[in-house]
């Protein structure tokens, strides 16, 4: 075997060990979601009704095309007491006005620090003077769903951790099939494998907005940063903390993709740098913390942080395939192809297993030939990271 052979005969060995943990949980997740039951609602949810009063937090940057439809969702929503706090926060635009128009309570922030973290800070300071039993922050462009607030709210007194709603980006009908092929690949992230995980018990990320907290433990949380995931960051805090959030399927968020392909561009950016940022400084010491504590519900947070975007994670399979084929066609053992073989081929039946149980209605069998294009289009994504890494908040531009 040449030395050639012998080099990518390791580096096959030290991408598949990693890719085999993602993988592995990928698969679990599908799995779970796919055959573990389906969640059921229960006819009324009881003791909603004695809960204390909550505080709606509701941050906006430029919003006034779509702030007064998020509101009328939402007001229904409320019980006597509940509150709703627009957050204004460096707006150009009519956003405060239109806000306080539906009735609803407004601060505005004028300030140089920019960023979801710092306008959630802002409006947390101004809820100290009447704190709240609890606070739901929702995104000012998203729609929280009916009954939605009153599942939170269940779940948040059942289980006595944050509880973290199901968030859907919807594209028009007419969507072109690069956005649908979004569509299913924020379903499986955001449904699916935190469904899945929600049956073997294990906790979710915290999505940034249809969460659910008591006061006290987002009270003296550090929210003001200028963080691209500061939500990702404040559910692994929770979570180190013994309290891991908690996903709820029955109340569901939604928001729809930009319109524009810039626009696209740096809501996908923001999050898959601010995934991959969150894998490399933050699952090496969850899985320490985890496993010197024997905190299963926080290792489950870790393994499933460690599993990167869906698209890096099938290149990166197909790069580790590739490598052994070389190997192989240099003089190394025939076994180097086994792994990654494997992997490889669970994932493509994970995948089709995850898109036969919500991806049907949106991209038909033959056009998931067209994945391979789908992920070749976004390696300039993940180039930027490791050469021009996104590190600020940036408002994606909806208009």
């Amino acid at each position: 075997m040449t030395l050639l052979a012998h080099i990518l005969t390791g580096l096959v060995v030290v991408l598949s060990v990693p890719l085999l943990v993602a993988v592995s949980v990928f698969a679990l997740q599908i799995l779970a979601h796919a055959f573990g039951g389906k969640t059921v609602a229960p006819e009324e949810f009881p003791g909603t009704g004695a809960r204390g009063p909550l505080a709606v937090l509701v941050p906006a940057h430029d919003e006034e095309a779509g702030i007064e439809h998020t509101l009328a969702q939402l007001i229904p929503q409320l019980a006597p007491g509940d509150r709703v706090l627009v957050v204004a926060d460096n707006c150009s635009d009519a956003t405060a006005d239109r806000a306080r128009a539906m009735g609803v309570e407004v601060v505005e922030r004028f300030h140089a620090d920019r960023g979801k973290g710092f306008a959630l800070a802002f409006g947390m300071d101004h809820l100290r003077a009447n704190p709240p039993a609890a606070v739901v922050v929702v995104d000012a462009d998203c729609v929280l769903e009916p009954g939605s607030l009153e599942a939170l709210m269940f779940e948040l007194g059942r289980t006595g951790r944050p509880v973290q709603a199901l968030y859907l980006m919807l594209a028009p009908p007419d969507a072109g099939l690069a956005r649908r092929l979004a569509q299913f690949a924020w379903r499986v992230r955001n449904w699916a494998r935190p469904g899945g995980w929600h049956r073997l018990g294990m906790p979710c990320q915290l999505m940034g907005t249809g969460m659910a907290f008591t006061w006290e433990m987002l009270r003296d949380a550090p929210l003001a940063n200028a963080s691209i995931v500061e939500d990702m960051k404040l559910g692994i805090d929770l979570a180190a903390s013994g309290r891991a959030p908690v996903f709820c399927e029955l109340a569901v968020v939604t928001s729809q993709f930009p319109d524009s392909a810039a626009a696209s561009t740096t809501q996908r950016t923001r999050w898959e740098h601010g995934h991959l940022d969150m894998i490399l400084r933050e699952v090496p010491g969850m899985l320490r913390g985890a496993l010197a504590r024997g905190d299963g519900r926080l290792l489950g947070m870790a393994l499933d942080l460690a599993v990167p975007p869906l698209a890096l994670l099938a290149g990166l399979l197909c790069v580790d395939w590739l490598l052994a084929i070389a190997g192989w066609c240099l003089g190394a053992n025939g076994t180097i192809l086994a792994w990654p073989t494997a992997l490889l081929a669970v994932f493509v039946a994970t995948v089709l297993m995850a898109w036969v149980a919500l991806g049907r209605d949106l991209v038909r069998l033959v056009e998931l030939l067209s994945v391979p294009w789908y992920i070749a289009a976004k390696l300039p994504l993940y180039v930027r990271f490791f050469v021009r890494r996104q590190r600020d908040w940036v408002r994606t531009d909806r208009k």
